[in-house]
């Protein structure tokens, strides 16, 4: 009786979990029942963890898990799978083999080979027991009928037996092994970011086919019209002026006294990383404090330059009420310009994107104000905006090359072709 009673309690609580997230369930707690209720529990979280929904769940669609949603790639678009429990069009009639299959090797149950979209090269690093937790949370998500093509590559992207060739270069095949001259802190650490957590997608710079540059990892990459920064300890454009404390609020509240998350960040942080347990976010501040950065010395643009006279009055005219004159801003409320590496990243795209377009950040439970900046594109040339974003990148002891009109105007006419 005490048992059933303990299994009951953990139904419960992960499904009001699962309803506080909008995610409808199937009864599954029937007398009988031989679902491991802790499992599924896991498997929820995990699946947080992983990130799962960024892709798989359509927001506009409204079904979780059913797939759909455009993920984009340098190569194309390509469509994410249903894993909901249907029997025809999602993963329903898998076996527990076929699903860890796909999610830690690449392979569809007809052989087939995935695309990395999917974050299989880091998912492989995962356990057989936490993805099979996975699978024993999606089981108990309700069945959405959506049958999904999600190739949608051109030609000759789209051949997927190509594919071999690929993970030939880039993909290594293996669980995560702790490193036992290190804490069990930073293992926790290392293992979310670099396995469940796949950080390297987007953090890690790629080369011309798409694969990690491993030996620069996480030292940045321009990814879907942003620059996912340097996450690094790297003191100039890394998190070296962060503390661990600072990246752990950034990653639960989506702001801290520094920056404020948007874009594909602010949503990894809505719909992952703002949900995870205080101890993994140490965790995982503990391992990327302990990353060592690469900095490059660069040499600032002289004050006097005509770009740093011009953007210092653009600054002053366009920017100084919210930021302040000396690039502080407010904490938790608008960004440190000052204290921020990411306006001094390796590709400036972020900060002409914020410029030309401006931002909304995230809103959390524990941070509900999300303040947004508006967009300048509209007021200040191609050449004012390189002017200013020049100053920024070279005021209050940073340091970056210059940027020019072209720059700004290839990056304009990109973002125009965008709907995001």
């Amino acid at each position: 009786m005490r048992e059933r009673l303990r299994k009951r309690g953990a139904a419960l609580a992960a499904g009001a979990a699962a309803m506080a997230l909008g995610i409808p369930l199937l009864a599954v707690d029937h007398p009988g029942s031989r679902q491991d209720f802790a499992i599924i529990e896991r498997g929820r979280y995990l699946t947080l963890a992983a990130d799962c929904a960024a892709c798989h769940t359509d927001p506009h669609q409204g079904a979780a898990f059913a797939g759909g949603r455009p993920v984009e790639t340098p190569f194309g678009t390509v469509l994410a799978a249903n894993i909901t429990p249907d029997q025809d069009t999602g993963i329903g009639g898998w076996t527990d083999e076929q699903f860890d299959a796909a999610v830690r090797q690449g392979r569809l149950p007809d052989g087939k080979r995935l695309y990395p979209a999917m974050p299989y090269p880091y998912y492989t690093k995962m356990t057989r027991e936490d993805v099979l937790a996975i699978r024993a949370y999606l089981n108990t998500i309700a069945p959405a009928h959506n049958d999904v093509d999600s190739n949608q590559l051109p030609f000759p992207f789209n051949v997927r037996s190509a594919m071999w060739f690929w993970d030939a270069l880039y993909f290594n095949s293996g669980a995560f092994n702790a490193d036992p001259a290190q804490s069990a802190v930073w293992n926790r650490g290392a293992y979310l970011v670099e396995a469940a957590g796949h950080c390297g997608a987007c953090h890690t710079p790629k080369t011309f086919l798409g694969g990690d540059q491993n030996r620069r990892q996480f030292e940045g990459y321009s990814i879907q019209g942003w620059f996912a920064p340097n996450i690094t300890n790297d003191d100039a454009r890394g998190l070296g002026r962060w503390s661990n404390a600072d990246i752990a609020e950034f990653l639960k509240k989506g702001h801290n006294r520094i920056a404020g998350a948007s874009g594909p960040m602010g949503e990894e942080v809505a719909d992952s990383s703002s949900r995870l347990t205080q101890e993994d976010l140490n965790a995982i501040a503990t391992y990327l404090k302990a990353r060592p950065g690469q900095t490059l010395a660069a040499r600032a643009v002289a004050v006097g330059d005509p770009m740093m006279v011009a953007g210092a009055a653009i600054y002053q005219d366009r920017c100084s009420a919210c930021h302040s004159g000396n690039g502080h801003g407010v904490p938790y409320l608008i960004p440190d310009l000052a204290a921020s590496s990411a306006v001094v990243a390796r590709e400036p795209t972020t900060l002409i994107r914020v410029v030309l377009r401006g931002a909304q950040t995230v809103a959390t439970q524990d941070e509900p104000t999300g303040p947004a900046m508006p967009a300048f594109g509209w007021q200040l040339s191609d050449a004012q905006v390189a002017a200013v974003a020049t100053y920024i990148r070279n005021s209050w002891g940073h340091a970056g090359p210059a940027l020019s009109a072209g720059e700004v105007r290839r990056a304009r006419e990109s973002l125009a072709a965008r709907n995001d």
